[in-house]
């Protein structure tokens, strides 16, 4: 019989990673949305209140934030596809193929809404 790995060995793994970047991804989106109805919101108060928030909103930052929330929204929605893989295909064990993927996924929608911005 085999004595069970140390809890450090599981860090090393691809799917550990690809777990940590689906939570990590779902709780920053989680996180956002309180602030996105609020900014929704300010069309209810009329429309000099929200031009006043949209100006705000060509700062940098809020460009770099953007930006950001693709990347978290493409890298959410690539590791969820991977494991509604995982679960409903008809294979069984760990596909690192389906990991690159998500991330490559990721990185391509950021890059190209990245692209989006400069123009």
């Amino acid at each position: 019989m085999k004595p069970p790995s140390p809890p450090w060995r599981s860090r090393n793994h691809p799917a550990y990673w690809a777990f940590v970047v689906h939570r990590l991804s779902g709780i920053a989106l989680a996180l956002f949305l309180p602030v996105h109805f609020w900014a929704l919101g300010k069309a209810l108060a009329g429309a000099g209140a929200l031009q006043a928030f949209l100006t705000v909103t060509e700062a940098p930052l809020f460009r770099f934030g953007e930006w950001g929330l693709v990347v978290l929204l493409a890298a959410h929605l690539g590791g969820g596809l991977r494991l509604l893989l995982i679960e409903f295909g008809p294979w069984s064990g760990l596909r690192k193929d389906w990991i690159a993927i998500a991330a490559a996924g990721a990185v391509a929608a950021g890059l190209a809404f990245a692209l989006a911005l400069v123009r």
